[in-house]
């Protein structure tokens, strides 16, 4: 008896431990550092139930307690005083979509398609993040993208089965003062703009643009660096500036691609490309100054919309420069194609090397409206200058539902190019009460207007790239659980003479915890 006595009273004492270490989930406000946790209370002595209560007890347990909001994840503390804690974030985005294809599209080997609806998991990933001491951060980010049944798996352009779950970010961070975090790793601290370092999880409409990844899986790894970085505030002022490795990307190309062959003659096509031998570091920086709150900088994401919670009014502007990134061959560049040319193209056809230099400027404006209403409104804008060297022009269609290498399959659109691009949205978060006390409803539009030199009619002259969006939020716990609706007007560049525009509808549904 004696021995059962302990043994029950051991396990009391367990339980009660474990209850303070997991079952304190912190709901900080949204895109900040959990503060630190109280500590919990101690567990109310229990005593037998007196003849009066017992009937009552009797009657079965109490009604559930109502759950406090998610917030961006949940914290488990490793010390009493919070300062020691393990967050976990994870988040899945499922489409839903209807598409008019883009001329010549195949669902399959020869098996052209003209329009389709089809599924797909847009994002589904995870993050890990401990903070050792307010000095020391560490965390993990990985998941999977863009699969559907014709692409993003193992073979990604065709066929979509068990696609790759990577590693996205990998960083250690040391707080040097309070102006100054230095870090390593596989990191998002980007240059360029605010939205080339946007979460995923808070952006407005049903997805990103593109266009602010002009380098993505060439000579980033799915828009992120490997390499160092800094990052801090003096006052309003906020800066992150990165210098990093260069993937080795383009393999296949060589002097000899950057050309056409008519008989033994290769000619070069004045049209620039990716460097396969490019070894220098890329050097980013984004720079804000916000005139309003400051936001978060504990994590390198950037909120798309703040539904109403914060007022933040932020200008910025960024840069990404990579010596010798790119590589061309004037329309008057002539070889003749031997055997030893063939063997060693890099060796015996002359190049042009050409510096990447990418630049954007922009402005984030996110306030309340009316505090009765909680409404509140959303507006973004952004101006992008690239230079990829002569009439470097890139096709990308996310998730994307054409089956092959075909770079205009699908709905792919011009993503970037050496040229400039301009990119605004705009929403409203409605009155809180217009779909009842729980849901809320905010609308909104953006568009997109680029000019790349690349795209050239017979003319001569350059064919502007606008892409057109609208739809509607309709957030059933903010961020944390969205449905999303979006009609996008898309133009079709298989023939830059003749542009069709394409119409594409997106229902996309989102959980994040």
């Amino acid at each position: 008896m004696r021995l059962n006595r302990y043994a029950l009273a051991l396990s009391s004492l367990l339980l009660a431990g474990a209850g303070t270490a997991f079952g304190q989930v912190i709901p900080p406000t949204t895109g900040t550092p959990p503060p630190p946790a109280e500590p919990a209370p101690a567990p109310p002595v229990s005593s037998p139930a007196s003849p009066a209560q017992a009937p009552a007890m009797a009657q079965g347990p109490a009604a559930p307690a109502k759950p406090a909001a998610y917030g961006p994840g949940m914290k488990v503390n490793l010390s009493p005083d919070g300062s020691k804690y393990l967050r976990f974030m994870i988040w899945t985005q499922v489409y839903a979509r209807y598409t008019e294809n883009n001329t010549g599209t195949l669902r399959a080997p020869s098996a052209p398609k003209a329009s389709q609806i089809d599924f797909g998991i847009r994002r589904s990933r995870m993050v890990i993040l401990a903070q050792l001491n307010p000095r020391f951060l560490v965390y993990t980010h990985f998941g999977i993208n863009n699969q559907n049944a014709v692409s993003g798996g193992v073979a990604p352009t065709t066929d979509g089965k068990k696609p790759q779950l990577f590693i996205h970010e990998a960083v250690t961070e040391y707080r040097v003062n309070k102006y100054l975090n230095l870090g390593a790793g596989i990191h998002y601290y980007n240059g360029i703009s605010r939205m080339t370092s946007a979460s995923t999880t808070s952006i407005m409409a049903v997805d990103l643009p593109l266009t602010n990844f002009p380098t993505i899986e060439l000579t980033d790894q799915f828009a992120r660096w490997l390499g160092i970085y800094a990052k801090g505030r003096v006052g309003k002022f906020d800066y992150r500036v990165s210098m990093n490795d260069a993937f080795l990307t383009n393999q296949t190309s060589t002097p000899l691609s950057l050309g056409t062959t008519v008989g033994s003659s290769n000619t070069g096509t004045g049209i620039a490309n990716y460097n396969p031998q490019n070894a220098n570091h890329v050097y980013q920086g984004y720079f804000s100054y916000n005139f309003l709150e400051p936001e978060a900088n504990l994590l390198p994401y950037t909120q798309g919309t703040y539904l109403g919670t914060k007022r933040v009014f932020s200008v910025g502007a960024g840069f990404l420069y990579n010596k010798d990134a790119m590589y061309s061959r004037s329309t008057g560049s002539t070889v003749t194609v031997t055997p030893a040319v063939s063997a060693d193209p890099f060796g015996t056809v002359a190049t042009t090397k050409h510096d990447m230099k990418l630049f954007g400027v922009d402005a984030f404006y996110d306030v309340p409206l009316d505090t009765t209403s909680r409404t509140a409104i959303t507006l973004y804008g952004v101006y992008y200058n690239f230079n990829l060297g002569p009439n470097y022009v890139r096709f990308l269609g996310p998730e994307n539902p054409g089956y092959g290498t075909s770079a205009t399959r699908g709905n792919a659109v011009p993503q970037s190019g050496t040229g400039s691009s301009e990119y605004i949205q705009a929403g409203y978060l409605m009155p809180k009460n217009t779909l009842g006390p729980k849901a809320r409803l905010q609308p909104y539009v953006a568009y997109m207007h680029s000019n790349y030199e690349g795209l050239r009619q017979t003319n001569g002259d350059t064919k502007g790239v606008n892409i057109y969006d609208a739809g509607v939020n309709l957030l059933l716990d903010g961020h944390n659980a969205k449905v999303t609706l979006n009609y996008r007007a898309r133009p079709d560049f298989t023939n830059v003479n003749d542009v069709k525009y394409r119409p594409e509808i997106t229902l996309q549904t989102q959980v994040f915890l």
